[in-house]
């Protein structure tokens, strides 16, 4: 476990568990690990880790979501991220503009509709080697029908979005 993990552990979570986890609850149906963060790259509000603690390059190499090991932690992009194994690990490293979801991990259709909230580990797309995250799959569905349309339009709009994020 990394440092800046250790730092966020203890009673705050504890609370934040105690006095948040009912609401949340209800505001996302999904869970409380689905819900949207002011961060410039979307992180689990409980863990600390980035997209929920699964490793973006599994989605790559595996063709699917796997979660990380503490044990192959990095820090990158100012968050934590986790890996399957060494080679990810060294992979993502090398290369997080390649490894890392597009647009922060936030949904790529909210981002072009000018909102962001967090996309879903599960719900993912890989379009020109990029790897997508979506909240919802109405909105994967609507990607995958036309990427070259809602690209644009997230690509217009994540530079402001971007800078509204806190680092």
């Amino acid at each position: 476990m990394t440092a800046q993990r250790q730092e966020g552990n203890g009673w705050r979570l504890v609370t934040a568990c105690i006095v948040l986890l009912p609401g949340c609850w209800l505001a996302c149906p999904n869970g409380p690990a689905d819900a949207g963060t002011t961060q410039r790259v979307v992180t689990s509000r409980f863990s600390g880790l980035a997209i929920d603690g699964f490793d973006p390059v599994a989605y790559f190499v595996n063709r699917r979501p796997v979660r990380g090991l503490a044990e192959y932690e990095a820090w990158g992009k100012g968050v934590v991220w986790c890996f399957q194994n060494q080679g990810n690990r060294a992979a993502f490293i090398a290369h997080p503009e390649i490894y890392g979801p597009r647009f922060g991990g936030y949904d790529p259709v909210g981002v072009a509709r000018g909102v962001t909230f967090a996309g879903n580990p599960h719900l993912f797309v890989i379009f020109r080697e990029r790897l997508y995250l979506f909240g919802l799959e109405s909105n994967r569905d609507a990607f995958i029908a036309d990427p070259a349309r809602f690209l644009k339009m997230a690509n217009a709009r994540w530079p402001i979005l971007r800078e509204d994020l806190a680092q």
